[in-house]
């Protein structure tokens, strides 16, 4: 396991690239841009001076969501995700909020689940990629 990442806060323009690369490559980079990346917050992971992973975050209220979490592959399974997502579940607790969640990527929805995150609803698609809604009370 890799030593624990630096996480602070970055520019929303700074998450494209990771975002683009890992988990829309075969889209345009403009896809991966959100309307309302303004308004959020958007943290990045470091290892040795290096950002392997983003996630952004919105709250509205009391309610918060998580999304575009990516790492880098060649830093994936080394603790990375993990802390980046408690560092999430933390800022918005930070930020009043009360409830969290996401629109996972089904083939991940164990790795939230270990975080308290439960599957809501039913599965959905974003284009041929099977997502679920994942949330938890903070």
């Amino acid at each position: 396991m890799a030593a624990e990442p630096a996480i602070w806060a970055i520019a929303p323009s700074h998450t494209y690239l990771l975002r683009h690369e890992v988990l829309w490559p075969d889209k345009p980079l403009a896809y991966v841009q959100l309307p309302e990346d303004a308004t959020g917050y958007h943290y990045g992971a470091f290892q040795d001076d290096q950002l392997v992973g983003v996630v952004s975050l919105f709250v509205d209220g009391d309610e918060a969501r998580f999304r575009k979490f990516a790492v880098m592959p060649a830093y994936q399974r080394q603790g990375i995700g993990s802390a980046l997502l408690r560092y999430v579940v933390a800022e918005a607790r930070r930020l009043g909020a009360r409830r969290l969640w996401c629109d996972a990527r089904q083939d991940s929805a164990a790795f939230y689940a270990r975080f308290h995150l439960q599957p809501e609803g039913a599965v959905f698609y974003k284009g041929d990629v099977p997502y679920v809604r994942m949330e938890m009370e903070l």
